[in-house]
């Protein structure tokens, strides 16, 4: 087999946290701009076929409770952003981690996943919930605590750039999730983080970077022919003059 070389862009964001459902298209234009900026900026060098964002990318949990996230940010899925992303897939050819999505789903009424979606040119191929949400912070469900949950846990997608998985920031300090991406026949794995300075790569506080080394040679020998990672965090913004 011949080796697949092609670039990965890990896109960094910087932008409001919207307050409401519709102020989450401006976010999704600037997500569209910065792919078109990735894949013809870069193609000089080397193709980019993969394109990741970090969480909360599209809207992060502002809100203290479920119920108002429910209320005002919380988004099925599929929805005009991932049909947006998925036009954007088909122009270049490539495929799209997303940020994360806050999803409701009419199965689990009363319940708000972290969710972000592989997409490609033939649309959406996986949606992975995030599997150990960050306690306190956040107030979204658990995949794995729902009784009667019967959709995959650790989905892979088998693609022409290889076999991707993907567990979202916090799941990664647990080594079960990435051991069964592995075994699932993860041949990349993603991670899409809100990590942010100090438990970022400043030591002491470094678990960003430790946690990846720890997790690349515990997952690399169960994959096959070898698993590579692709890391992304998201960087909140500063608060300007007029904010301080």
């Amino acid at each position: 087999m011949e080796p697949i070389r092609y670039a990965a862009a890990a896109c960094q964001v910087c932008q409001p946290n919207p307050e409401t459902r519709a102020e989450m298209k401006r976010n999704t234009d600037r997500i569209l701009e910065m792919i078109s900026l990735a894949v013809e900026g870069y193609s000089p060098f080397l193709p980019v076929r993969l394109v990741v964002f970090p969480e909360f990318a599209h809207a992060a949990p502002i809100y203290p409770t479920a119920r108002e996230l429910l209320d005002r940010l919380a988004v099925p899925i599929p929805n005009e952003h991932t049909e947006r992303i998925a036009a954007k897939a088909r122009e270049y050819n490539i495929y799209v981690q997303t940020g994360t999505f806050l999803e409701r789903d009419d199965r689990w009424p009363h319940v708000v996943f972290n969710t972000t979606c592989l997409i490609g040119p033939e649309g959406i191929l996986y949606r992975y919930r995030k599997v150990n949400p960050w306690i306190p912070f956040e107030v979204h469900a658990s995949p794995h605590d729902l009784e009667g949950y019967d959709e995959p846990l650790f989905p892979v997608a088998k693609t022409p750039i290889g076999n991707l998985g993907v567990a979202i920031c916090y799941d990664w300090l647990f080594p079960e999730a990435l051991r069964q991406l592995a075994a699932n026949g993860a041949e990349v794995l993603i991670r899409v983080s809100a990590y942010m300075d100090p438990w970022g790569a400043t030591p002491p506080m470094d678990w960003w970077t430790v946690v990846n080394r720890c997790r690349r040679s515990r997952t690399s020998p169960m994959s096959s022919p070898q698993t590579r990672e692709l890391r992304c965090a998201s960087i909140r913004p500063s608060p300007g003059p007029e904010e301080a």
